[in-house]
């Protein structure tokens, strides 16, 4: 049995390096010597017992070999799977997936350079047209897969860092509708099986997954309070589920205006009068047949309804299900509600990203307050 550095017996396979000034451990596997060192003997008992687990598991590879697609797989299930939301697990997998297996997978991540991550951001920017936050949200992954590797020694620099990400296309302006534009959508959607789901989201300024998911047991009519708990995702592996919500402030209360609760309150009657025998709090407010309804389909009902306004030749803009909440903030601010305010109803995260947003509302807002000190002066 070897000796340590301080006269210690060491457990079986391991020594004491003096030229190197390290313990080293050393097993076989079916034939191959695999040697590890670490400045403790509790180190290289950790890689002893991970590498012998890797191997037999048929998940270790010698770093030189050690392709892109494989490291990034180990990245994922091991460093990200725990850690982070699934919606943003499920974003990693397909910006990967999408935008860099095909490029840069097969390359071995010893051999992948600044120019190649370059390369990547240029082709977004210019053939895909991505829009620079676009870019940064693949970059942002790449950094964490590349800064990971870094860690275990895999290559000894991130090329991430050594990239500079593309000036993508302008941001398109956020479509919010006028008043006029509001009423018109609101009239024609009375034909949509949605029309509620568009009303609720116009007068509460909640996001598409959080309206889909949300369920009776949320809404509490006596207090008149929308308890936004969850949000609604869809993945291939598990299907519909509910999920927190996107960040920790987006978990909420919104108070329900007169209106808003009026139309609540004839939806559960109705609802009621449906499920009589098997009524259940926790079913879907926006459902078909029981069941979630998809981010598609709302989109598709919104398009149907742009359709017939334009069948009517009235000129209307192409509009995503974000304009309701852009358009109830928009008139929040218009009327007056403070900014911090309406940060806690949207369940930003900061009052920069509230102000950020809705900025171009401010100039005409700032102009009436400046009305209200007029006669001081």
């Amino acid at each position: 049995m070897a000796i340590g550095k301080n006269g210690k017996k060491l457990p079986k396979g391991m020594s004491w390096r003096e030229d190197k000034q390290c313990y080293m451990g050393r097993f076989q596997y079916h034939g191959e010597l695999f040697t590890l060192y670490g400045k403790t003997i509790k180190e290289v008992q950790k890689k002893i017992d991970d590498t012998r687990y890797e191997v037999q598991h048929g998940t270790h590879a010698k770093n030189d070999k050690i392709t892109l697609n494989s490291w990034f797989d180990t990245w994922m299930q091991q460093y990200k799977k725990n850690t982070v939301k699934i919606g943003t697990y499920t974003i990693y997998q397909n910006n990967y997936t999408y935008y860099v297996q095909n490029e840069l997978g097969n390359k071995r991540i010893a051999d992948i350079r600044a120019e190649h991550i370059q390369k990547i951001y240029n082709d977004l920017a210019e053939k895909k047209k991505f829009a620079t936050g676009s870019i940064k949200l693949v970059s942002a992954m790449l950094n964490g897969c590349f800064k990971q590797a870094v860690k275990n020694k895999i290559i000894k620099e991130n090329p991430v860092l050594l990239a500079t990400i593309t000036k993508g296309k302008p941001r398109k302006e956020r479509k919010v509708f006028t008043l006029g534009e509001q009423k018109i959508f609101l009239q024609y959607a009375e034909q949509s099986y949605l029309y509620d789901f568009f009303t609720l989201a116009l007068m509460t300024g909640m996001r598409n997954g959080e309206l889909r998911g949300l369920q009776w047991r949320d809404i509490d009519l006596k207090k008149k309070v929308i308890h936004v708990n969850h949000t609604l995702i869809n993945t291939k592996e598990k299907g519909y589920f509910l999920d927190t919500p996107k960040t920790r402030t987006s978990k909420r209360e919104i108070p329900i205006m007169d209106k808003s609760h009026q139309l609540l309150n004839q939806m559960y009657k109705k609802y009621k009068n449906f499920n009589i025998v098997q009524m259940k709090d926790d079913r879907y407010v926006f459902s078909l047949e029981g069941k979630p309804i998809s981010r598609d389909r709302v989109t598709l009902e919104i398009d149907k309804v742009v359709k017939l306004i334009k069948g009517d030749r009235i000129e209307f803009d192409k509009i995503t299900c974000h304009c309701f909440r852009h358009t109830f903030a928009t008139r929040c601010i218009e009327n007056g509600m403070p900014p911090q305010v309406l940060k806690t109803i949207l369940g930003h995260s900061t009052l920069s990203m509230t102000m950020d947003l809705y900025s171009h509302v401010l100039p005409d807002t700032k102009q009436e307050e400046m009305k209200k000190i007029e006669n001081i002066f």
